[in-house]
């Protein structure tokens, strides 16, 4: 497992490393591709549980708000929910009753989830957006690397037994110190960065890294499955690896356009 977590690291990383740096349209197909992997995950568990949302609803709804993200940038929110919310509707009524409320409802939840994906696009377009992208995925990777460690080392109080009976406040305080480390490590690569705020910002990573692990966790749970796919070997899938970054990368996002470039 161990191995297989170690390969799969080897790979794909230096691909999103790649389209970091290059930011623009490699960055942007890379993207696209991640939220048409995650509306398919996603779009499977609930069927896991008879909901049974149309895939090609998904995957419009979710490619739409990408388009409209290089559109509209961060004002992407305000402007997607009519769009979205009214192709979802119409939907239902020309599907009913193999489409339902509940199950339009699901998918306009389905879609927003998946659609934070959109932020590791919107990051690379701030002001030195390339140092604020990275930071964001070592950030995250830490806290993720370090809390599965300690946990499995040292972990003995269950954080949430009934959501994740896996996760313990020991690697939960792991993970925390993972993205606190990260923090201190790019306040020394890049001291123009107030080191205060980047500190703490690391620190609000890793319990938003935190959340957003625990969120998969209660898709998963209410489907009664393990992992949400099984792309990447060692890991699951994309929703298994991404989890937590669909929470820090908006985190990361509007503290830094708030509080550090304003």
């Amino acid at each position: 497992m161990l191995r297989h977590r170690i390969l799969s690291a080897l790979v794909g990383i230096p691909l999103i490393i790649v389209a970091v740096w290059h930011g623009s349209l490699p960055l942007f197909i890379l993207t696209g591709l991640l939220m048409i992997l995650a509306s398919m995950e996603i779009v499977a568990i609930f069927q896991r549980i008879r909901l049974y949302l149309p895939l090609w609803l998904s995957l419009v709804s979710s490619l739409l708000l990408l388009i409209l993200t290089y559109i509209y940038r961060d004002a992407v929110w305000g402007v997607a929910a009519v769009p979205l919310l009214f192709l979802i509707l119409l939907t239902m009524v020309l599907q009913y009753p193999g489409f339902t409320p509940v199950e339009g409802a699901v998918t306009l939840l389905s879609t927003f989830y998946v659609g934070l994906f959109v932020f590791l696009y919107l990051l690379r377009l701030l002001s030195d957006g390339w140092i604020w992208l990275i930071f964001t995925l070592v950030g995250t990777w830490s806290s993720d690397t370090l809390a599965y460690f300690i946990g499995r080392r040292w972990g003995r109080h269950q954080l949430v037994p009934v959501l994740s009976p896996g996760k313990t406040v020991e690697g939960a305080l792991g993970g925390i110190a993972g993205s606190l480390g990260a923090a201190a490590v790019f306040s020394f690569i890049y001291p123009f960065i107030p080191r205060g705020s980047l500190l703490f910002l690391g620190l609000l990573l890793g319990v938003a890294a935190l959340l957003g692990d625990l969120v998969e966790s209660a898709f998963k749970r209410q489907a009664g499955v393990k992992d949400a796919g099984d792309i990447i070997p060692g890991h699951g899938g994309i929703l298994d690896r991404f989890d937590s970054m669909l929470f820090t990368a908006p985190l990361v996002y509007y503290y830094v356009g708030r509080f550090i470039i304003s």
